[in-house]
């Protein structure tokens, strides 16, 4: 969300200077790895109608960049608890184009795939490539003079009255700005603490497993959204699924509590067992064995809704909860308007009122 940030400054003029505390392309936080799923459905008409301007800006930055980095293949919602119908409701209201199957001819369009109840197909949908997005992100900002720091963590923020800001880093240098934007992800509340008031922030760690197809030439299978026994997601593994199409499979909730600063990074062997199961049951055209798996954060509020507003000089950034990534250039954009005073804060994403 930062380095989206920074692209949407840069691409009006404004001038940027980006702090991170690791190196390009790490795996501290929530960021890397090859696959994230973009899609439209969406049982709440904001978050839809929001991942249409999404789908324009991720285009924008393939044409900017001159990178791949979305991969269209449909998306799928299915499960007792996922309630296809009124998604498709919802989406009909919104003008997404879909359709809604029986368990039979699903499976029958997606061999390998197994349903039991209504199944929701959406074709606006697919993955993105999340490092290689970053990497986007912050060249394509470079280019238009942003000053991108590596290694460079921020040790203290101080509020300089309204319209200025001090940013204070561990190897004792100093950036003095009009605005600063903290979209620091698990590491939000320790840089903002006592200077907002932030809602419940929740961080879990979070396991993704990668299995092989057994028939790796067929063609690929939408994303799929499915709530049941379990809440899945599940998607083309990208680079990470490795030269045989690799398929993506994790739970969205069932991480452990931990921070930043704490989390293991191992993953955790019962969520390898269900997961395995799961396999096992809802997608035969799998091989039931992992052949790689990763650990990432989530940030959550209780709502899961994001947080994205401004006090003063301060625009806080935390749209996360898990299914934040398919937004990033249109958050980089909501930002932006928030620092330059353009527009007010979404009320469902801001620190009070509605909220």
């Amino acid at each position: 969300m930062g380095a989206a940030t920074a692209w949407a400054a840069t691409r009006r003029g404004q001038s940027v200077v980006v702090l991170e505390q690791f190196g390009p392309g790490h795996d501290k936080g929530s960021s890397h790895g090859s696959a994230r799923i973009v899609r439209r459905a969406y049982p709440d008409p904001m978050y839809a109608r929001m991942t249409g301007r999404a789908m324009e800006l991720w285009r924008e930055l393939e044409a900017d960049s001159g990178e791949r980095l979305l991969r269209i293949v449909g998306g799928i919602d299915h499960g007792r608890l996922r309630d296809p119908e009124r998604i498709a409701a919802t989406l009909a209201v919104v003008g997404v184009p879909q359709e809604l199957l029986p368990a039979e001819e699903a499976a029958r369009r997606w061999p390998g795939l197994r349903f039991d109840g209504p199944v929701l197909f959406h074709p606006e949908a697919g993955t993105v490539d999340a490092a290689a997005a970053v990497t986007a992100f912050a060249e394509r900002a470079g280019a238009r003079g942003a000053d991108v720091r590596y290694h460079t963590a921020v040790r203290r923020i101080t509020p300089l009255g309204e319209e200025r800001v001090r940013l204070e880093t561990t190897d004792g240098d100093t950036v003095t700005a009009r605005r600063a934007v903290v979209a620091a992800g698990a590491w939000v509340a320790d840089l903002l603490g006592g200077l907002v008031p932030l809602p419940e922030l929740t961080v879990t760690q979070q396991q993704a497993f990668h299995f092989p197809r057994l028939d790796p030439a067929a063609a690929p299978w939408p994303v799929v959204v499915h709530k049941d026994a379990l809440s899945t997601y599940s998607l083309p593994g990208g680079r990470d699924g490795g030269p045989l199409d690799g398929r993506k499979i994790a739970e969205h909730d069932a991480g452990g509590t931990t921070s930043a600063e704490t989390r293991s990074g191992r993953v955790d062997p019962r969520a390898r067992k269900r997961i395995i199961a799961y396999v096992r049951e809802w997608l035969p055209g799998l091989v039931a064995e992992p052949f790689n798996e990763t650990t990432c954060l989530y940030t959550s509020t209780p709502d899961e809704d994001f947080v994205l507003d401004r006090r003063g000089p301060l625009v806080i950034c935390s749209p996360c909860s898990g299914h934040g990534a398919k937004f990033a250039p249109l958050i980089g954009e909501m930002t932006t308007d928030l620092a330059m005073g353009v527009t007010d804060p979404e009320p469902r994403f801001a620190l009070s009122g509605s909220r």
